[in-house]
């Protein structure tokens, strides 16, 4: 099993994943270790990164190589950012990694740094057209993007460990401090005329932007699991800041969600995104779970040439790889799932949209994939496994519906399900869901042998029954028995008597 490891020693933590191989040249994380180093804090005013903080970083990178070299791993790849980059004494520090570790480290320059966050973000998620920012220990990289083209970038020389120092001498910044920060974030923004009034969604990149997400999930209570694609207005955003900036970093220690190591310098971090929200004039703002090492796979891996405009399929095609799904029925399942759909829409006169269609499609190729956790309980299994775990190129309320079909077993369940996401769905969507749900559902049972013998499907509409008319090759006496049997679900949400006429074409 070919293994890859990327080293990411930043400004105020140094990172070791570890990915693997898996197929089509697709890389999954299966490690994922921090150690906070502080860097930015050991790089003085001459810009010379003291004995003391280039052994900190040593003694990271020995003990992330004892790791490595018990994995086995050949391929490693060890970026530095903006303390190292910063560094007058960066050529000596590379010298004793070498010698010390044996570790060859690719300085990023700054336009390298914004366009691996850019990279990831715009192969990870749905926003085709926004701005991005990641703000670590001693850099912010700022891009803005359209069509999921890069347009600009910029990188400024600050950070959120650079600005504590600057602008928090206590455990509480200042009315003072915060009027000085503020003057001096505006005037770095107003020196990119490209951002203002954008009016486009901001996506966020980094170990802040992602503890702030967790810290309103907690307020909010949120039902999900997961941070990636999480998005707040910006006026959820100032808020956060406001509860914040009114309390000590003991207090801010405690609160759910936030790394400990973060309580100190959350607060400049807060600043920098509400004022770029307020110079964008941002739409929303969206955390990214995946950020700079992301980056690194898909330009190392070659997976980031042009951004796809598949980002579900594809974690799709993960998900069934990673459960031993046989490919060849899901996808005949999702075929016959988009057939029943298709027929439909027209005798309704409901015009297909692509959401719907793309949803229902993707749902009936990973339907009750939770049977290969336990077929016993397969759609609890399938409804916790897809609602709680991190999804690329769709929205959390968008995974949620995902989740609902894909685990449709019953009205009641459904209802069960749907009950802590109450105010999310309207009865108008919960009832297209169930409809959703009854025709995956159907669609499975129509391939229950998985031999792919339903090659057809026709719909058509007498007085108060709906016709299905099945075309097949061989015998289908599996399907027939199994789909008579879960016919009556699509029956209750339509509120119409399906018969089923099976043609053998053999």
């Amino acid at each position: 099993m070919n293994k890859w490891a990327v080293i990411d020693i930043g400004s105020n933590t140094i990172r070791l994943v570890i990915y693997v191989e898996t197929t089509n040249n697709f890389y999954k994380e299966v490690e994922n270790i921090k150690a906070v180093a502080r860097l930015r804090q050991y790089l003085n005013e001459e810009k010379i990164l003291s004995d003391q903080g280039v052994q900190k970083c040593l003694t990271i990178l020995k003990g992330f190589k004892e790791i490595i070299d018990f994995n086995g791993i050949k391929e490693i790849k060890c970026v530095a950012t903006a303390t190292i980059r910063q560094a007058v004494n960066k050529s000596e520090v590379l010298e004793k990694v070498m010698g010390e570790v044996g570790y060859d480290i690719d300085i990023l320059s700054e336009e390298e740094e914004a366009y691996l966050g850019f990279l990831a973000v715009v192969n990870t998620t749905a926003v085709k057209d926004g701005v991005t920012i990641d703000i670590g220990g001693g850099s912010t990289e700022i891009t803005y993007y359209q069509n999921k083209t890069l347009v600009h970038s910029h990188s400024f020389p600050f950070g959120v460990v650079s600005l504590k120092e600057k602008f928090m001498s206590g455990s509480r910044m200042t009315n003072e401090e915060k009027m000085a920060l503020q003057k001096m974030v505006m005037e770095a923004l107003e020196s990119l005329p490209w951002l203002k009034n954008k009016h486009v969604p901001i996506v966020a990149i980094g170990g802040s932007a992602r503890n702030i997400a967790q810290v309103h999930q907690h307020v909010k209570n949120y039902p999900l699991a997961g941070i990636h694609q999480y998005d707040m207005s910006p006026n959820d955003l100032n808020n956060i800041l406001r509860m914040m900036e009114t309390m000590e970093v003991s207090d801010i220690e405690k609160l759910e969600g936030l790394s400990k190591d973060r309580a100190d310098i959350i607060l400049p971090a807060l600043e920098v995104f509400d004022m770029l929200c307020m110079y964008v004039q941002a739409t929303r703002f969206i955390f990214s779970k995946r950020g700079l090492r992301e980056g690194i796979l898909y330009k190392e891996k070659g997976r980031g040439k042009k951004p796809s405009d598949f980002i579900l399929e594809s974690s799709i095609d993960q998900l069934i790889r990673d459960y031993g799904i046989e490919e060849g029925h899901s996808d005949h399942v999702a075929w016959l799932a988009k057939q029943i759909y298709f027929e439909l829409s027209a005798i309704f006169g409901k015009k297909t949209n692509g959401y719907s269609e793309r949803l229902i499609e993707q749902s009936a190729r990973i339907y009750y994939i939770g049977q290969y956790v336990d077929p016993d309980v397969s759609s609890q299994h399938t409804f916790n496994l897809l609602a709680h775990q991190s999804i690329d190129g769709i929205t959390h309320k968008e995974r949620l519906i995902l989740a609902l079909i894909a685990s449709y077993k019953n009205w009641a369940l459904l209802k069960q399900y749907s009950t802590p996401f109450v105010e999310w769905f309207s009865k108008g969507e919960l009832k297209d869901i169930r409809i959703a749900g009854g025709m995956v559902k159907l669609a499975s049972a129509l391939d229950s042998s998985k031999r792919m013998q339903v090659k057809g499907i026709k719909v058509h509409k007498k007085q108060d029954e709906l016709i299905f008319h099945l075309s097949c090759m061989g015998n289908t006496f599996v399907e027939q028995y199994q789909a008579e049997k879960q016919i009556r679900h699509l029956e209750k949400s339509l509120k119409y008597k399906i018969t089923l006429e099976f043609t053998s074409n053999r």
